[in-house]
């Protein structure tokens, strides 16, 4: 009978199997040749001490006992060539997810996705890199994967009880992610591997019978003839082709920035409503800094990966935090409309990048939204867009983003120069103490204030501070049922991952996504 175990290794030790051995003699009082195999079941890093550790939860099995396999979660995927359709508008995290839980159920996905495919993706993302060129339909934000197929792919979520966290985690590995990702408290991908898993999921979508289409946009409702259900979607391709698609149940995953999806929805009567959400800047250090000042160290040692930080403080009633830190990473331009200028974080896979960047965000809560009162449940959408147009505004119009070093951010200066960056479009000095909204600036301002006085090192002329983050969550909410996951309205809606204001990252979109399924499964196969 196996049993389960913490130990501490140090950096150099952690891939030594004999270092681990040792480790678990001195934990299990067991003698050498009493142990089996050893299984890491958890691993952290503990940087509290003089030196930073690993922490390790090891299920040991006696010597001539084998863990047992587990069946792959692949083999359960059905032929659904001939079952019954759900359309799925959104191809990120939620949309993919809920299909491939579709397989297992016996329902036939058909994915609508207005953007590209991965590899063709990288073409848009490329021009809006190098030439400044935003296309509204192929992004960072749309196209196949959603926003975290190139915005990092962190896997870390608090929302463990929504859903089956480590089934979405099995699924990602099946598809080609490394097996650490099972076992590291904060896993990661890198948003250079994730788009091969991503590729490996359509072909098990497509393999079993299911479809994605790519360009091709929701651009309609047709509802029932007593008004009170959608019967189908009116969806226009790459070609400016219409056509009518009927479904049993239609899956709303359509991600946070689709603003056009929400005005549509709004056109055809469907309720939604306003919800908070944050607003701020991206903060970027060298990762040397970070690591001295996280680990203590000069250098880092072997095995330590670039240390991240998470920060978090209270100004005038609204949080102030820090959002989506990338070790290693990359800053990156995320507009997905000309026009504006939105900044996003992304790593890959090695964070071996020479800076840290982190979201750094304030509360924005509905009494905040007094000035756009007249855009009625769209304020927030209209807020968003106000500062991401002013952030535009002050450039050349590129996507050149307007940045100050930290140390004047705060005093409310216009730097003369700045720190180098990996933001490829370039950074430019603008005072953005003017271009932010007064109350977002004034908490900042003060927010970053104490975080330099939590984190010693971190209020430094070397970081740059670069404008804007504002697309950390949707403003709005499509609402739903807790337990069916039906629209109030319209039953065979089901809004679903961030679009829908149920999700934040890429396994809670994904969990989602799979309890939409099995909701709809419920209720279509009964």
């Amino acid at each position: 009978m196996s049993t389960t175990v913490e130990i501490k290794l140090s950096p150099p030790d952690l891939h030594d199997e004999q270092a681990l051995r040792r480790a678990l003699v001195r934990q299990t009082k067991l003698g050498a040749d009493q142990i089996g195999k050893a299984v890491v079941r958890r691993r952290s890093i503990d940087a509290r001490g003089s030196r930073p550790v690993f922490r390790l939860r090891v299920e040991v099995f006696p010597s001539g006992e084998d863990p047992e396999a587990e069946a792959p979660l692949m083999d359960d995927y059905r032929e659904v060539q001939d079952a019954p359709i759900v359309a799925i508008v959104g191809c990120g995290p939620a949309g993919m997810f809920a299909a491939l839980e579709m397989l297992e159920l016996g329902l036939r996905p058909i994915i609508i996705e207005r953007g590209k495919d991965v590899q063709a993706r990288r073409r848009s993302l490329r021009a809006i890199q190098q030439f400044g060129e935003v296309d509204p339909n192929s992004n960072y934000c749309f196209g196949e994967g959603g926003a975290g197929t190139y915005s990092d792919g962190k896997l870390y979520t608090r929302s463990l009880k929504r859903g089956n966290y480590l089934k979405a985690l099995r699924t990602l590995v099946e598809h080609g992610a490394q097996s650490e990702i099972l076992i590291d408290a904060h896993p990661h991908i890198g948003s250079n591997k994730l788009p091969k898993v991503v590729a490996n999921m359509r072909e098990s979508i497509l393999r079993h019978g299911g479809e994605i289409r790519f360009g091709h946009r929701m651009t309609g409702l047709e509802k029932t003839a007593d008004g009170k259900n959608l019967a189908a979607l009116i969806i226009t391709d790459e070609r400016g082709s219409t056509y009518r698609l009927a479904a049993e149940a239609f899956v709303l995953a359509t991600g946070h920035s689709a603003r056009d999806v929400y005005a549509l929805l709004h056109e055809e009567g469907i309720r939604m409503e306003a919800k908070p959400f944050a607003l701020g800047v991206r903060i970027e250090h060298p990762q040397p800094l970070i690591d001295k000042i996280q680990y203590g160290q000069e250098k880092r040692e072997d095995n330590l990966p670039a240390s991240s930080y998470k920060l978090v403080t209270q100004v005038k009633d609204r949080g102030v935090f820090s959002f989506c830190m990338c070790p290693g990473g990359l800053v990156v331009p995320a507009a997905t409309a000309p026009g504006e200028i939105v900044v996003n974080g992304m790593s890959l896979s090695r964070r071996d990048s020479p800076y840290a960047n982190s979201g750094t965000v304030v509360a924005v809560e509905l009494e905040d939204l007094a000035p756009f009162r007249d855009h009625g449940i769209f304020a927030g959408l209209a807020f968003q867009r106000s500062v991401e147009q002013a952030m535009f505004g002050a450039g050349d119009g590129s996507q050149a983003a307007p940045a100050a070093r930290l140390t004047d951010f705060v005093r409310g200066k216009v730097s003369r120069n700045l720190p180098e960056t990996s933001y490829i479009p370039g950074l430019f000095p603008a005072p953005l103490h003017e271009l932010l909204p007064a109350g977002i600036y004034r908490r900042l301002q003060r927010g970053v204030e104490d975080f330099g006085r939590k984190m010693r090192g971190y209020f430094t002329e070397e970081a740059n501070v670069i404008g804007t983050e504002s697309r950390t969550s949707s403003p709005v909410r499509i609402p739903r049922d807790r337990k069916t996951y039906q629209h109030p309205d319209f039953p065979t809606l089901y809004p679903c991952g961030e679009g829908a204001g149920f999700a934040g990252g890429i396994l809670s979109a994904a969990m989602d996504g799979q309890n939409v399924a099995r909701a709809i499964a419920a209720k279509v196969l009964a």
